[in-house]
């Protein structure tokens, strides 16, 4: 094989390489970070503590308590008026969304809503995807117990299904995980592989390891612009602009291990290539301080008297 065509070879397969590499990523990220419920929960637990995302919590909270408060007054005779009630509403969620109980509500409802979802995923089941607050409850109510709040022990522990996820959108997202769950694990597999490739049939492997190693970096930057515009579309979606604080921080809180993993593609691709730049640059000055001692001298002239 002649050098021009080993180059062409080399050229087209670490190329290959690096336009698979950002996907692979994106892909294993989506299908062995976002589906394993441990690290989502390990994500999402840090977010109690925003004050965004208590707001948008309290607001929850506080719509369904008087959407309850207005059922039960709805009638009733000499019954307060809801507007008199909803000040002290939204100030007790907002009090309760500060405390250790809402931490433990809000890690136990993100982890119940994640395996629910999960199960559809896997199960092949039809029909929507609901979460029973029962379980959630009970761990709420063992809190405030444990914190000698007495009034806790009237707390009704019920089985109240929550719709998550109607049947369409599973349908839909079932199809997507599907497809996650292969590119996650065979798109680093080939990129790896076509690199080696590559390397492997070029005619100069230090010049191919250069421009796999710069091929990566721009990978992992091209990555790194795909997160930070995908923020924006997301929050730009929003129906309420109110909610979008919230919505950055899970979006950040979510993607903060794809962004470690671009910008970790870029200084490795970094710093490969100027460890070969490097390498390449000593060999020229080794060769160059070889080369005289090695060359004949020339051979003595005779004086001419």
């Amino acid at each position: 094989m002649s050098t021009r065509l080993r180059d062409g070879l080399s050229a087209a397969l670490i190329a290959l390489s690096c336009l698979l590499l950002p996907f692979g990523a994106a892909a294993s990220w989506a299908a062995y970070g976002l589906a394993d419920t441990g690290r989502y929960v390990t994500a999402m637990a840090p977010l109690a503590s925003d004050p965004a995302v208590r707001r948008a919590a309290a607001d929850a909270l506080g719509t369904g308590i008087m959407r309850e408060v207005d059922r039960r007054l709805a009638g009733a005779p000499a019954s307060p008026a809801p507007g008199t009630v909803r000040p002290f509403v939204r100030d007790a969620a907002d009090s309760f969304t500060r405390t250790a109980t809402f931490r433990t509500a809000w890690d136990a409802g993100n982890r119940a809503v994640h395996d629910a979802v999960l199960d559809a995923l896997r199960d092949g089941r039809a029909g929507p995807v609901t979460v029973d607050l029962a379980p959630i409850t009970a761990q709420v109510k063992e809190r405030l117990l444990d914190d000698h709040v007495t009034v806790a022990r009237h707390i009704p522990v019920e089985h109240t299904e929550v719709p998550v996820l109607g049947a369409d959108e599973l349908a839909r997202l079932r199809k997507g995980y599907d497809v996650l769950e292969v590119a996650g694990f065979w798109l680093p597999v080939a990129a790896a592989v076509l690199a080696v490739a590559g390397i492997a049939v070029a005619a100069c492997r230090r010049r191919a390891v250069t421009a796999a190693a710069l091929g990566t970096a721009l990978g992992g930057a091209l990555l790194v612009l795909a997160v930070t515009f995908g923020r924006r579309l997301t929050l730009a979606d929003l129906p309420e602009a109110a909610h979008r604080p919230a919505a950055g921080a899970v979006y950040d809180a979510l993607t903060q291990p794809l962004r470690s993993v671009a910008w970790s593609l870029v200084a490795l691709g970094l710093a490969v290539a100027l460890t070969a730049r490097l390498a390449a640059h000593l060999a020229r000055r080794r060769r160059a301080a070889v080369r005289p001692a090695t060359d004949p001298a020339p051979p003595p002239t005779r004086a001419r008297v």
